[in-house]
């Protein structure tokens, strides 16, 4: 009976140790087990374990529901905490670990090649170029779309936010990843549908 009680978190801690961690930089917010919600940033994960930092510290083995650009939904378990940020044990099926593992892939090589953005998704020419963006502070804009597509977009703008900051471009969230000579390039949240899109620039 002792045996089994030793052995038991054993195949979980080599299931985490079998997947490398890739360094990323994706913006999130978690909940915590009394549904108070911040924002974090993470900093790298692998399909069984995630860094997260953030100023807030939970409780060692408290329940988290994190929500990551990217990966979208994430559950977990807190197993160590420290000053600004956490360690997060992914607890999900076999399917969905593997779907994580494949989202990272990406990720992965998407930061090795310096693209801003997936180029296979297909570009989208929009009827109106010209919409507005919400910054941070809340300041609003008028920018011109340079270059379009599901994931992402190049604008030409008088203000050029910094490297990392979140934006609202229409409807659709995302952030700064690229200072263009007369703009900036933005990243989508998520990749976004074609008909949301269009409606944005109607």
């Amino acid at each position: 009976m002792q045996s089994t009680a030793l052995q038991q978190p054993q195949p979980d801690f080599e299931e985490r140790r079998r997947f490398q961690r890739v360094p990323v930089d994706l913006l999130g917010r978690f909940m915590l087990e009394d549904r108070s919600e911040y924002p974090c940033r993470v900093e790298n994960m692998s399909p069984g374990d995630v860094a997260v930092v953030t100023p807030v510290t939970p409780r060692q083995g408290e329940r988290i529901i994190l929500y990551a650009d990217h990966i979208g939904r994430v559950e977990g378990s807190v197993q160590r905490a420290y000053a600004g940020g956490f360690a997060l044990v992914v607890q999900t099926t076999e399917r969905k670990r593997e779907k994580l593992a494949a989202q990272l892939t990406w990720l992965a090589n998407r930061h090795e090649l310096d693209l801003p953005e997936d180029r296979r998704h297909e570009r989208v020419q929009p009827r109106n170029p010209f919409i507005d963006i919400v910054l941070e502070d809340g300041r609003t804009y008028k920018v011109r779309i340079i270059d379009l597509s599901l994931s992402g977009a190049a604008v030409n703008s008088q203000v050029r936010p910094a490297l990392g900051s979140r934006v609202t471009l229409g409807t659709m969230k995302g952030r700064i990843v690229r200072h263009l000579e007369e703009g900036f390039a933005i990243e989508f949240a998520m990749v976004q549908a074609r008909e949301t899109i269009e409606a944005a620039f109607r």
